[in-house]
């Protein structure tokens, strides 16, 4: 059974509380932006998303408040300047990235309450965050507003002009996710730390033929040992094996799906399916 909520029945701060716990977790922008008076700011935004590498476009959306519709001076300075620059926030940064989120008074740096180092950027006016190990400068080529209510959103559109990226989190020209360790936004106050066993790898080829579901046996499409999950591996072969490996008549139907999972947890896909039918055809399964 599913509750049924309709966004124009019920208050907007209860449906912001539906969204962000559902769509979750999400990456952070943590925007650096100046005003005309050469002010720093520094906020958080977990509306935020990569869209584009060729041109590299980045979006997040500062929304007006639901308490009294207002915006916050990251809008207010992107719309003066267009110019913004997104840091990621690892492990090492979440609180005094949390403290950011403080309405200060305007002109107070949020580089001061935090205690993080602002550092010159390249091609634009605001600073750069030193402690974050990926920054990005850019340009904002639009701004789309969604609404003129409490919670209506501002879709800032960056293009990147710079990267900076911390040598230490690289293996070769590739980012290690171990260690970058990410955070991430979930609902109300809780956050997502991806690293460690937070961290697994799903490979899956987009362009070579698999089996799907629809082509597995149907004793495994409709068993009730494995879960969704666990099947995709198997419908991930490109095909059914043909050969079989001998049996064990003293093993339970237990015992087998144990050792079925865990060759599925480790990927091991086409070995699982040839166990599977060759108990399958002596009848065990």
């Amino acid at each position: 059974m599913k509750r049924i909520i309709d966004p124009k029945e019920i208050l907007t701060k209860d449906l912001h509380q539906y969204i962000i716990g559902a769509i979750a977790p999400r990456p952070i922008a943590f925007v650096s932006t100046i005003d005309d008076d050469g002010s720093q700011n520094l906020a958080p935004y977990s509306f935020f998303n990569a869209f584009s590498s060729n041109p590299p476009i980045l979006v997040f959306s500062s929304n007006r408040k639901v308490s009294n519709n207002t915006i916050k001076d990251t809008l207010y300075n992107v719309r003066q300047n267009k110019e913004v620059v997104i840091n990621v926030v690892n492990y090492d940064i979440v609180r005094q990235m949390s403290l950011a989120s403080v309405e200060f008074p305007k002109g107070e740096s949020e580089f001061l309450k935090t205690g993080l180092t602002p550092m010159p950027a390249i091609d634009v006016s605001p600073f750069l965050v030193h402690e974050s190990p990926v920054n990005m400068e850019c340009k904002v080529v639009d701004v789309i507003t969604l609404g003129e209510k409490g919670g209506a959103g501002h879709l800032i559109i960056c293009e990147v002009l710079k990267l900076h990226i911390s040598e230490h989190i690289l293996d070769g020209d590739r980012i290690n996710p171990h260690k970058i360790d990410l955070m991430g936004r979930m609902g109300r106050s809780y956050y997502v730390r991806a690293s460690g066993s937070a961290v697994s790898e799903i490979y899956q080829g987009v362009i070579n033929d698999v089996l799907g579901f629809d082509r597995l046996p149907e004793f495994i499409r409709k068993n009730n040992h494995l879960n969704g999950n666990e099947i995709a591996v198997m419908a991930a072969c490109k095909a059914i094996p043909t050969d079989v490996v001998a049996v064990n008549t003293d093993l339970s139907k237990e015992d087998i799906y144990d050792e079925v999972k865990a060759l599925l947890a480790n990927e091991e896909g086409e070995q699982a399916l040839r166990m599977l039918i060759s108990y399958h055809n002596q009848g065990i399964l």
